[in-house]
């Protein structure tokens, strides 16, 4: 996430701030998902005010596209619905990150948690 009015105040054009985070992050980490876990990377860059980089923004439409396909529904209702889905959290997030979690912190109980483990006698 990067702040857009950082890119305006520097006299920077918001577009070519998203093309330098896309740039950044491919240079720290495509090499080493390609050589090492062997896919594919695409970073995806949001600022804080909602808007995304021309890769999220691709990404976003191909994903829409396959829900869209998915559920028969118009991809108009589904991008629509995607990206305010998106704003909405991205929102949330800043909220969370500036003033902090104010939700009850309920700790899980050991003796209530359910690790999968099956009984084997010897």
């Amino acid at each position: 996430m990067s702040l857009a009015l950082r890119a305006e105040r520097f006299s920077l054009n918001l577009f070519r701030a998203y093309i330098m985070h896309e740039n950044q992050k491919k240079r720290e980490y495509n090499s080493r998902v390609i050589n090492i876990e062997k896919g594919s990377f695409t970073p995806v860059v949001f600022s804080t005010s909602g808007g995304m980089g021309p890769e999220a923004e691709r990404l976003l439409k191909r994903i829409a596209v396959k829900i869209a396909y998915k559920r028969k529904e118009d991809y108009s209702h589904t991008i629509t619905f995607l990206r305010r889905r998106y704003r909405f959290d991205l929102l949330r997030t800043c909220v969370i990150a500036l003033r902090g979690y104010r939700g009850a912190y309920k700790p899980d109980r050991v003796d209530t948690l359910d690790f999968n483990l099956v009984r084997t006698v010897y």
